[in-house]
């Protein structure tokens, strides 16, 4: 069916790696639900799981094939592949075209699911569900196609992103950072405290993260070789700097290391190292992901003293650190690890900070206008947030008609 050139170790390692991305979602459920109080605990989980759900169909439908079918104009894929005509008896490299598909839908899938921490505890379901939509097809699959289909103009121009640095972090961190400032603040927010409800939840969702992380940046090689090898190497090396770099800096500034620190600086690292996995020494992986536990803590905590209400941190973590990543990806990345690479600054070629900081700026501009745009039409059509009685309640049974816990 598939012929000569399909290789079956690069198959199973693919096939085991879309597993591995798949348990993200359900891993950043837990990891945000024991962020929020215990009566939005439900709704929390919904958005992830949700999204997995509608995006999986968007997929299949036409997301891939906007994404990765022939190029029009380096902008957009056409639907050649809506549907997923043609992929069944079609091969990819050495894998079978709906491996990749697969793979790369787990990356779409948890990638508006991120955006949601912004605005945890006070949007309508209804509401979610249709930016979900909306927000996959015309703000993912652009920018996807852009850095990572052959014809993308960012492909061509040269940036690096090696497993969704710029793709999945920053697009989905800019948008929440505007989503964040469209929906407002929580109320009573930022002098009423909203304490974590159970943190021993969020540390289990840390942990399946860092382990499913290993299929998002190893399994982005394609192929069961050394590349993949120094891929989970560099992306291990980074999570472990990362949380590292957190809780130095919050126990030098607050006093004590803590179990949030922690979770949210190795989920730093694993962020700024995305981009970069492929391309750079496990060495580098240490300074960039120290770097990325160290700026998006820094980022973190300026939010009160700049007005924003970024409930889990979507933005600091994941904007930040999508921004961080790529442009140490343009300063430490190495050639001879990856022909599919370039050097970066210190091997002597200034010039890839220059496409690095292109996507940055380019891809921030861009998820933030169209969200804006979304958010704006969505609100006048089915209304974003819910109301102050029902924010009171909790969303878990004003918006699910359930509870968390039966205490």
């Amino acid at each position: 069916m598939f012929g000569m050139k399909v290789d079956s170790g690069d198959t199973a390692w693919l096939l085991v790696s879309t597993a591995l991305v798949l348990l993200m979602t359900p891993g950043l459920a837990l990891f945000y639900g024991g962020m929020v109080r215990r009566k939005n605990v439900l709704s929390t989980l919904m958005h992830a799981f949700g999204a997995l759900c509608l995006v999986t169909l968007q997929w299949a439908l036409f997301g891939y094939s906007l994404a990765f079918g022939p190029s029009f104009h380096g902008l957009v894929g056409n639907l050649q592949y809506a549907g997923l005509s043609g992929l069944a008896t079609d091969v990819k490299g050495t894998v079978p075209h709906l491996a990749f598909c697969a793979f790369q839908m787990m990356f779409a899938a948890i990638t508006p699911a991120l955006v949601a921490g912004a605005f945890a505890e006070r949007m309508r379901f209804s509401a979610y569900a249709a930016f979900v939509l909306l927000w996959s097809t015309l703000v993912y699959d652009p920018v996807a196609h852009w850095v990572w289909s052959e014809k993308g103009w960012l492909f061509e121009l040269g940036a690096l992103d090696f497993a969704g640095g710029t793709v999945v972090h920053l697009s989905a961190g800019a948008s929440a950072l505007v989503c964040a400032l469209v929906v407002g603040k929580r109320l009573g927010y930022p002098h009423e405290r909203h304490q974590p409800h159970n943190l021993t939840m969020t540390l289990t969702g840390a942990g399946l993260l860092w382990f499913g992380w290993f299929g998002f940046n190893a399994g982005s090689a394609l192929a069961s070789g050394s590349l993949a090898a120094l891929s989970l190497m560099t992306t291990h090396i980074g999570a472990a700097a990362g949380a590292l770099g957190w809780i130095v800096v919050e126990w030098w500034q607050r006093g004590k290391p803590t179990a949030l620190g922690i979770a949210s600086g190795l989920v730093a690292g694993l962020v700024g190292i995305t981009p970069a996995a492929g391309f750079v020494s496990p060495g580098a992986a240490s300074a960039i992901g120290f770097a990325a536990g160290v700026i998006c803590y820094l980022a973190v905590i300026s939010k009160e003293r700049l007005g924003y209400d970024d409930a889990l941190d979507a933005f600091g973590v994941h904007g930040v650190g999508g921004a961080v990543g790529a442009v140490l990806t343009g300063v430490f990345a190495q050639k001879a690890l990856n022909e599919a690479g370039r050097d970066g600054l210190l091997m002597g070629n200034a010039r890839q900070l220059f496409p690095q900081l292109i996507g940055i700026v380019v891809v921030f501009v861009y998820s933030a206008a169209m969200t804006w745009v979304l958010l704006k039409l969505i609100d006048k059509v089915i209304g974003l947030r819910v109301s102050v009685d029902e924010e009171r309640e909790g969303l878990d049974q004003t918006e699910h008609g359930e509870t968390g816990y039966a205490l």
